[in-house]
């Protein structure tokens, strides 16, 4: 069989290593790859999406929207068209699957979902936008009875064909405008995750966010929400399900209000499997966070640092701020997406004691500066650093002793970074040589 690998990051390595015995593989990129496996057929630059009729069956890397390789062939080339993740659903040996979505919260929840699941003597795979590719996992000899847990984004959701039995969807807010033709188009990419659940299946949802009830009521699946009854709540300062206490809120080890949310929707999808209290509590006591995540670094000087390089969208800015206690340096900017800022000005307004100030970097800080100067927000200054060691060493000196210094963009890194792990590397990298 010939088949065209689009993209080769990540998923599309997986891609490689998954086919690549006994079929003749071609590997599209818009970019030169330099360490392409020998034997591989290639094709790179610009046209590299063009004449793929020629295929028996295209791969799909989440990056590559699947209008590009329509606007470059004929509608008719996706029915060639799979991905990792769909090949996944279609050969795991095991249906005892959990999906995770939401615009943010993905990561923590699903980690939080699997670490449950192991602390109830259950074999656990964890992959999907998070570290490993779901191809990859079947390395690891799934069995019929293990569970996996996939975290799925939209670029891997758009044109899924597969759905969990459980399927969990977060708070939503719009994001990705960039990738997307509009709002529209990126809550019908998570619904996708829902669409072909069965009524004997479960969907979960964030009971206070409309659009996450409205993506996991797209399949016929049975409807449960989080943050109030039936589902998991953060109640009287405990996390409580069925009338069960799983634990004070004050013995969780991650930091801020908006984790709860998380918990509770963790909580309730590991209540489907199993009422073991007890190994639910383990975790939410135990476990403090993935990196990038609001990640306390060190303190210097009287001064804590925080690395919340994850934050790629301004709701996560704000729930950092709010998270962290005490006066606060915020970071704030990144690469320009055209995202709406106005909540950002106002959180910050809100509780202006805990506002040190705001230092905004990178190609965004224009923009979000004229944001901040419309909601009579002054108390910023733009930095002309060009690197983060740079971008540390005038944070530092704009805190004081008690303060907490907070990278959290807002933005994506793209504009002076790779990726998001990129810039928190070097924001800890920075933090480390003060």
């Amino acid at each position: 069989m010939k088949i065209a690998i689009i993209g080769y990051g990540k998923q599309g390595r997986a891609a490689y290593d998954h086919w690549h015995d006994g079929n003749e593989i071609t590997i599209c990129d818009s970019q030169v790859i330099k360490d392409v496996p020998a034997g591989a057929g290639t094709r790179f630059g610009p046209d590299h999406l063009r004449e793929l009729d020629q295929f028996d069956l295209i791969v799909r890397s989440p990056i590559v929207h699947p209008r590009d390789i329509v606007a470059a062939n004929s509608p008719a080339i996706l029915d060639k068209v799979t991905t990792v993740t769909n090949e996944f659903f279609k050969v795991c040996p095991s249906r005892n699957i959990i999906g995770v979505t939401g615009t943010k919260g993905k990561g923590t929840t699903s980690t939080l979902i699997a670490k449950m699941l192991e602390a109830d003597s259950r074999r656990v795979h964890v992959g999907g936008n998070i570290g490993t590719p779901p191809l990859d996992l079947l390395r690891n000899n799934i069995r019929p009875d293990d569970w996996v847990v996939l975290e799925l984004a939209n670029f891997q959701l758009i044109d899924l064909k597969y759905s969990p039995p459980i399927a969990v969807c977060l708070m939503v807010v719009p994001e990705h405008l960039d990738w997307h033709a509009d709002h529209d188009e990126y809550v019908e990419a998570k619904q996708q995750l829902f669409l072909h659940q069965i009524s004997d299946d479960v969907a979960i949802y964030y009971a206070e966010n409309d659009t996450s009830r409205q993506i996991a009521s797209a399949g016929k699946a049975r409807q449960l929400p989080y943050y109030a009854p039936p589902g998991a709540v953060a109640q009287d300062d405990k996390i409580v399900i069925d009338g069960q206490v799983i634990c004070e809120v004050s013995e969780l080890k991650l930091l801020g209000k908006h984790n709860w949310q998380n918990v509770c929707a963790a909580v309730t999808a590991v209540w489907q499997v199993t009422q073991n209290a007890e190994a639910l509590r383990s975790v939410l006591t135990s476990f403090s966070g993935l990196p990038f995540r609001i990640e306390f670094r060190r303190e210097v000087g009287g001064v804590r640092y925080y690395d919340d390089s994850f934050a790629t969208g301004p709701g996560a800015c704000v729930a950092a701020f709010q998270a962290v206690p005490g006066p606060k340096v915020m970071i704030v900017g990144g690469y320009e997406r055209g995202l709406d800022l106005d909540e950002i000005p106002e959180a910050f307004k809100a509780v202006p004691d805990e506002l040190r100030k705001v230092l905004l970097v990178g190609a965004s800080a224009k923009r979000t500066a004229e944001v901040f100067e419309k909601h009579g927000l002054i108390n910023y200054q733009i930095s002309g650093a060009k690197d983060m060691p740079a971008i540390v060493k005038e944070a530092a000196a704009l805190a004081r002793p008690g303060d907490a210094v907070v990278l959290s963009p807002a933005f994506a890194s793209f504009d002076m970074f790779k990726n998001f792990e990129e810039r928190g590397r070097k924001f800890n990298e920075a933090v480390e040589d003060l």
